[in-house]
């Protein structure tokens, strides 16, 4: 066989290769519904193999216009794509952020994921590989990750999961590693002030579960597993935390009861 041959040969196998380890993907996830909690919990939620093998089901069914979101994140994040921008996720779970933005980029940019979830990971760098994406995974505790600037940090329904004090400390460590002018796009359940307003939100987010076809044992199966793991700060607290971290502008730029994106910039 010919040298040009051969590597025709090479380029067509490992593009087959590719696609099969694309379907067989998609085949699962599509098989892999979220049924996490249709039995008694035994542990607190945690981000373990269980939760990873059906997460992006999990994620579309149980936040409100996700999607939507994550597109017009992507869109904040386009407008401002130069050769070599620097993209960090935190708590980038299976990749699902940085694969679709990575497929609308129309330049070289740098993008990273975090994740401490080994889970996580190994999902993420399946779909990565199927895609040919040149997207950078790691292990990592966001809490001590050596931020070095970075021009756009994204973290959706991550911050929620960290103990509140620990939080205000990682934000403000996300500031400085941060470049000047840099941005921080991140998105949060909320609580509110007002207990009466506060309890009425839920109840329609419970509604909204139940559509997504989650039964009433699911939907508190999973509360009482998110209780003191996932802990929601309100939109003012959210702001402050932010502003006193040094921020100098803090927006809203999405919401849907307590459900909200903020775009934050250094």
């Amino acid at each position: 066989m010919k040298k040009d041959e051969i590597s025709k040969f090479n380029t067509s196998t490992d593009l087959d290769n590719s696609l099969n380890i694309m379907i067989k993907i998609k085949c699962k996830e599509k098989m892999m519904q979220d049924k996490v909690f249709n039995k008694p919990i035994e542990k607190k939620f945690e981000f373990d193999e269980a939760v990873a093998s059906v997460f992006d089901d999990m994620l579309s069914r149980s936040v409100p216009f996700y999607d939507e979101v994550r597109k017009l994140v992507i869109s904040l994040i386009l407008a401002e794509q130069k050769e070599g921008l620097k993209v960090l996720d935190l708590g980038s779970s299976t990749a699902k952020f940085l694969l679709d933005l990575h497929s609308k980029m129309d330049v070289n940019m740098q993008l990273k994921g975090l994740d401490n979830s080994q889970a996580m990971l190994d999902r993420a760098e399946q779909k990565c590989q199927a895609f040919g994406a040149n997207i950078e995974l790691e292990l990592a505790d966001m809490l001590t990750y050596d931020y070095q600037q970075e021009d756009i940090i994204v973290a959706n329904y991550t911050l929620q999961f960290i103990r509140p004090m620990q939080r205000i400390e990682l934000v403000k460590r996300l500031y400085n590693g941060l470049k000047d002018e840099g941005l921080f796009i991140f998105s949060e359940k909320v609580v509110f002030e007002n207990k009466k307003l506060d309890k009425e939100l839920i109840d329609i987010y419970y509604a909204y579960k139940k559509e997504q076809g989650y039964s009433e044992y699911e939907i508190a199966q999973k509360r009482e597993a998110l209780e003191n793991v996932l802990i929601p700060f309100t939109i003012k607290e959210n702001i402050q935390m932010c502003r006193d971290a040094g921020f100098k502008s803090v927006e809203t730029i999405f919401q849907w009861a307590n459900f909200v994106t903020f775009v934050v910039k250094k």
